[in-house]
């Protein structure tokens, strides 16, 4: 007997519109993303993702429905619904003139890790992401894939059961990419739910187990892969996704 998967987000009926804005983002919109999954957010720009992921972390508010965050719904118990989840956003989120660990002591601190474990938390991460030999180096005088593996050890500090993850390899190197994304395949094999969305659709097909496309505020498909590829008789991610938006996919 196959065990009950519990959800790690959960989308119910929402809707969405800016200030002064006329018509809605998007209206009852429902979405599951069950624990443990990687998941793949994806869609052309002006479609709604950014809005929607801004929207499952807290940044925007709901006007109707509700999301759950493992149980807990966001707009009622946000501050322990967000302890949960962790954020890689596309752009960085640090202090270049700091060095990668003192950022991230101070982002550590500022999360509420106690001392003892965010010095071992900082020095795990720093081997683990390759990053030991320019622990004290000025940011600024780093490559941008350092900086990038900087932007992801910083998201994950307060080790969130729920990792968001905004273009994470966006402009790196080969290496980069390869030690980013074999993290990213460790920290979901001990039972961190990915939610991804990037731009690398060949490296969205290498990370995630399922997807759900959406376009002009709607989901227009959601599914494991290799179910979505066998129903719309499509060998990849790229082809489903034209097939879906009459687009290609914009590559940043």
């Amino acid at each position: 007997m196959e065990a009950i998967k519990n959800s790690a987000i959960k989308i119910q009926n929402i809707g969405f519109k800016y200030p002064g804005q006329p018509v809605h983002c998007f209206s009852n919109l429902n979405l599951e993303v069950i624990s443990g999954d990687k998941f793949g957010l994806f869609g052309p720009n002006g479609a709604g993702k950014t809005t929607l992921m801004n929207c499952m972390i807290g940044l925007l508010s709901i006007d109707e429905g509700s999301i759950l965050i493992e149980g807990r719904k966001l707009k009622e118990n946000r501050k322990e619904a967000i302890r949960s989840i962790g954020i890689v956003p596309q752009d960085f989120s640090f202090y270049q003139e700091l060095t990668p660990l003192q950022n991230l002591e101070f982002f550590g601190a500022w999360a509420g890790l106690a001392k003892l474990e965010l010095k071992m938390k900082s020095m795990e991460l720093l081997s683990l992401l390759e990053l030991e030999n320019v622990k004290n180096r000025q940011i600024i005088k780093l490559s941008g894939g350092m900086k990038r593996r900087v932007n992801l050890a910083i998201g994950v500090l307060n080790n969130p059961s729920i990792l968001f993850l905004d273009e994470p390899t966006v402009g790196v190197d080969i290496q980069t990419r390869h030690i980013i994304i074999n993290y990213l395949k460790e920290l979901n094999s001990k039972g961190t739910t990915l939610i991804y969305t990037s731009h690398q659709l060949s490296e969205a097909e290498e990370l995630c187990d399922r997807v759900a496309l959406i376009d002009k505020g709607k989901i227009i498909a959601v599914d494991r892969l290799e179910v979505l590829f066998k129903k719309y008789h499509e060998k990849n991610l790229e082809d489903l996704y034209l097939k879906f938006t009459g687009k290609y996919y914009d590559v940043v």
